[in-house]
């Protein structure tokens, strides 16, 4: 009778020691970077054995990955775009802006591992990066689907052009974010490139049909 219960615990735990895992890991690699994480260190730093660690990751490539995969799945539930109840095409621009610079702010994992691992070059790439650079086209071909319904008639290079501006605009900010702390208003910040972004839509669908 008491076996579901037993087996309930086993998985309640392995959920439990995998968070913790992939916390210090985040931790870990925020520090030291990719190069200077290891399992030792994580080991150390969430208190599990690293045969523990080795039981939920093949090793420290595919810790990585499932770091940034974690943080993705918060990130990307902020890019939303809210129904036409909240406001005009650019307050919903703008309130996408808020929430993902929200998320970012709270769970920054993604978008700081992912452009440490895209920016290295290595004879073999790293599964973490590619998992990266697949997540983020994810997340460009929602802002490309977002701008072709709130500035209707952008033709297909408009669209590209935009979602390019978009994507960099954030990194940036969010760069400047990373190195300069809580002095840099990330949810202000990016609003504001929301409107810049939003502008720029309505100026290029003018000419496309003018």
């Amino acid at each position: 009778m008491t076996k579901p219960q037993t087996t309930r615990k086993k998985r309640a735990n392995g959920v439990e020691s995998r968070q913790r895992i992939l916390d210090a890991a985040v931790e870990i690699a925020g520090e030291r970077g990719y190069e200077g994480t290891s399992i030792a260190a994580v080991s150390a730093a969430c208190g599990l054995p690293a045969s523990s660690i080795y039981w939920h990751f093949k090793d420290k490539d595919d810790l990585i990955a499932a770091v940034i995969e974690r943080s993705f799945d918060t990130w990307l539930a902020a890019i939303t775009l809210p129904g036409e109840e909240c406001g005009s095409p650019l307050e919903r621009a703008v309130a996408v802006a808020g929430n993902v610079a929200k998320s970012l702010v709270d769970a920054p994992d993604f978008l700081r591992l992912g452009l440490m691992l895209a920016l290295e070059r290595r004879p073999t790439e790293p599964r973490g990066r590619t998992v990266f650079l697949q997540v983020r086209d994810i997340a460009c071909a929602k802002i490309a689907e977002m701008a072709e319904t709130l500035v209707p008639g952008l033709d297909e290079k408009s669209v590209q052009t935009l979602t390019t501006y978009a994507v960099a605009g954030a990194d940036g900010l969010f760069v400047q974010r990373e190195i300069h702390g809580d002095a840099v208003d990330l949810v202000a910040m990016l609003e504001l490139h929301a409107r810049l972004v939003y502008d720029a839509a309505v100026r290029m669908a003018a000419d496309s049909k003018a």
